[in-house]
């Protein structure tokens, strides 16, 4: 079949940062027409959003769109709360794992997939602050080293 077109809209960089992701499911999500379109034109933002998993349903609080120019009366609340679409199996599998200790969901990145808007969620572990000095510190010995590859080459 013919190869998907990929086109990212929010990325979660912060998220990397503050957990382990072990695991990465692909959600849909539920929108109103007017927030699409705002997706479209990358008003989008999941730096602030977490996934909650309530009555058999996955939610997304904190997701912010902002609001479509020409949309008036139909523009909904940039920040509501917004249904994922998962399969039950997946829904199932995400519930027991989150109940784990330590473990929760944080959406990862926004994207178009086709036209579909999809959301990336991670299961993801905390990380305890010395993770994030070790994280930082082998960030800093990564580009130490391709200053010097980099000074070598000229």
């Amino acid at each position: 079949m013919g190869k998907e077109s990929f086109k990212l809209i929010a990325n979660n960089k912060k998220a990397y940062h503050d957990y382990f992701i072990d695991e990465k499911y692909e959600a849909g999500i539920e929108l109103a027409g007017t927030e699409v379109k705002s997706i479209r034109m990358g008003k989008c933002s999941v730096k602030e959003s977490f996934v909650r998993i309530e009555k058999g349903q996955v939610y997304i609080y904190g997701m912010n769109i902002s609001p479509y120019e020409k949309g008036n009366i139909f523009n909904k609340d940039p920040l509501r709360v917004r249904k994922l679409l998962l399969h039950r199996a997946e829904i199932n599998k995400l519930e027991a794992k989150a109940a784990a200790k330590g473990y929760t969901l944080v959406p990862l990145q926004v994207y178009f997939k086709g036209s579909l808007v999809k959301v990336e969620i991670g299961l993801a572990r905390g990380k305890k602050l010395y993770d994030k000095r070790e994280d930082i510190a082998k960030k800093d010995q990564r580009r130490e080293l391709e200053r010097d590859f980099k000074v070598k080459n000229l």
